[in-house]
């Protein structure tokens, strides 16, 4: 009897989880729908397929970005070295790949990856080690590799090449469907294999809602916070070789965009800023509804500095919404 009666708290807030994801999955839903009709509105081709093709490669460097920044969310903790993650593995690729050692050039994708994990590896280390509060620990990495990268370029746009399966891997399409969105579809299989059915995933939750108890329970705690900023890194640097394979060049500042879309991104698709929480069908198409609604404003010509701040209010408004409804069910 005690055993049933202390079960149900557990069930009960498990399918109130379930139902704050479900609901976050179906409101995004009917926004992509709207904010794609709202286009059809603004910009006559929005509704043509080519288009919505475009909008799903798009979708891919963010959405590949934004897989990583959910596990660390999910862990309870917050990345920003992003954008300089970003910038930082694009210049290392692009340096590579313009050497004129065959040997060097060849490697320059994996010495890319190799960044986004030496720069995740760091950060986890960081908070996992030292426990520094990962938002001022990443935010002082991100700042030490912008002034690297300011150091290594003088301020001048980087020298290099783009490797060609990088541009392949962003600009191509296999069976009309874009590459990238190809790629992020198997790293979001990948992700949900191992949020649901693997020790890793189950660590990850029970850490973001109690990391001493996890501890008490012989976890190595710190073993998780640093393999899951590695993977970030990781992922951020996938994401840095699509954009730069996109965009043909590695330029100064190219991942300072991508900061406030992706944390928009995770939280608004229900993941909890707190920890704990969280499921990547939110995130997913919680990245297709900020690519959908940045292609929106930029077709409105709206300002970058707009754009920010439209970012920033709807990451405060998720917050008090899901904070409120957490109160109300406390």
């Amino acid at each position: 009897m005690t055993a049933r009666t202390s079960a149900l708290p557990v069930h009960g807030s498990r399918w109130l989880l379930l139902n704050r994801v479900s609901v976050s999955v179906l409101v995004l839903a009917v926004g992509c729908i709207a904010l794609v009709l709202i286009g059809a509105i603004v910009y006559p081709g929005f509704l043509n397929l080519g288009y919505i093709l475009q909008q799903l490669q798009i979708a891919s460097f963010l959405g590949v970005v934004a897989t990583g920044a959910m596990l660390v969310i999910v862990l309870g903790e917050i990345d920003l070295s992003v954008p300089w993650t970003i910038t930082g593995t694009a210049i290392v690729v692009t340096g590579f790949a313009g050497s004129h050692n065959t040997l060097l050039a060849d490697l320059a994708l994996p010495l890319g990856l190799a960044t986004g994990a030496t720069i995740g590896l760091v950060n986890g280390l960081g908070v996992a080690l030292f426990r520094v509060p990962a938002m001022v620990w990443t935010l002082a990495v991100n700042a030490m590799l912008l002034g690297a990268a300011t150091f290594y370029t003088g301020g001048f746009k980087p020298p290099g090449a783009v490797p060609k399966l990088a541009t392949y891997a962003a600009l191509g399409h296999t069976l009309g469907i874009p590459n990238a969105f190809l790629l992020w579809l198997l790293i979001g299989a990948i992700t949900l294999f191992l949020l649901h059915r693997t020790v890793y995933g189950t660590y990850l939750y029970a850490m973001g809602n109690s990391q001493r108890a996890l501890f008490l329970a012989g976890a190595r705690v710190r073993t998780i916070t640093i393999w899951t900023f590695v993977l970030a890194g990781m992922l951020s640097s996938v994401g840095a070789i699509l954009l730069t394979g996109y965009t043909n060049q590695a330029y100064q500042g190219m991942g300072d965009a991508y900061l406030m879309p992706v944390i928009a991104a995770v939280v608004i698709g229900g993941t909890s800023i707190q920890g704990g929480s969280g499921s990547y069908a939110g995130t997913f198409v919680g990245t297709l509804f900020i690519t959908l609604l940045t292609s929106i404003l930029a077709v409105m010509q709206m300002s970058d500095a707009a754009r920010q701040m439209i970012f920033g209010a709807i990451i405060l408004a998720m917050l008090l919404v899901y904070c409120s409804s957490d109160k109300d069910r406390a």
